[in-house]
């Protein structure tokens, strides 16, 4: 397994006290970064991120976002390093930069917060997409195995026991991994890496180092993918829209087992 990139963690001294006894060294921590993404030189969002995989990160936040329907309606991305933070630059048609006037989001928060910013809670429960993909049907073995090869495909979150991880797992194929500091920026950089390979997400699994959210079932949605694997529980309202969405919803996922929220036929359970 290859190590973490290098401008997404950064080492520090510190002071260790163990077993009765303190010792000076470094820690290697995860790198947190704000980063604006600015749309046809206008400033949409700024997000604290890990500054790695950042076009992937723009793409993926156009998709989830609605900035863009499809990821080649981003002409470009350019991404652009400034004094206090980064800038990631998309242009799109003149046309959908026109549309965000009406709903600008300017998000300054907490680490991958998505709703900082808005004006209606009508705004911060959106209808998601539907996926009716039959999926690939994974067996309770493969699904257990799904999320426990997660945690060795994590290059940054070994080394600084910081980040979230979101990966794409498909049936004999390595997972596609990507990882943040926020648990929807990874999901965006991953939702960006896949469309930018425009990999096939109809018989694939979404694998979570997180808890599930409401905002990481729409982000789900976009993704495609008609299986949800969480390491940790959902909210009540990420089932209620896992349920709208027809996206299997399975969380508390562990080498011993796991949950399953919603659409359990897309399991295939082992006959009786």
């Amino acid at each position: 397994m290859t190590g973490p990139p290098p401008e997404a963690c950064a080492d520090a001294p510190r002071r260790r006290w163990q077993d009765g006894r303190s010792l000076d060294g470094q820690r290697t921590l995860a790198a947190e970064t704000p980063v604006a993404i600015v749309v046809n030189a206008s400033s949409f969002a700024v997000m604290l991120a890990s500054p790695a995989d950042l076009a992937d990160f723009a793409r993926g936040f156009a998709l989830s976002e609605g900035i863009v329907d499809r990821a080649d309606e981003i002409a470009a991305i350019d991404i652009v390093a400034q004094v206090d933070g980064i800038e990631a630059r998309l242009w799109v048609p003149a046309a959908r930069a026109a549309t965000l006037a009406e709903r600008r989001r300017h998000i300054a928060g907490p680490t991958g917060c998505g709703l900082c910013g808005i004006e209606s809670l009508g705004a911060a429960v959106l209808s998601p997409g539907h996926c009716d993909a039959a999926g690939p049907q994974p067996s309770p073995d493969e699904i257990v195995a799904a999320i426990e090869a997660l945690a060795d495909v994590q290059p940054i979150g070994r080394a600084t026991r910081a980040v979230h991880a979101a990966a794409l797992w498909r049936r004999g194929l390595p997972l596609i991994v990507r990882e943040d500091v926020g648990r929807h920026n990874a999901l965006d950089k991953l939702i960006g890496a896949v469309a930018q390979g425009e990999i096939d997400t109809a018989s694939a699994m979404l694998l979570l180092s997180s808890r599930v959210s409401v905002e990481m079932v729409h982000k789900a949605a976009v993704l495609g993918a008609p299986l949800i694997v969480a390491i940790s529980a959902p909210t009540s309202l990420a089932v209620a829209h896992a349920v709208a969405a027809r996206l299997t919803l399975i969380a508390v996922a562990r080498a011993d087992g796991f949950e399953v929220f919603t659409r359990p036929e897309r399991v295939a359970w082992p006959s009786a």
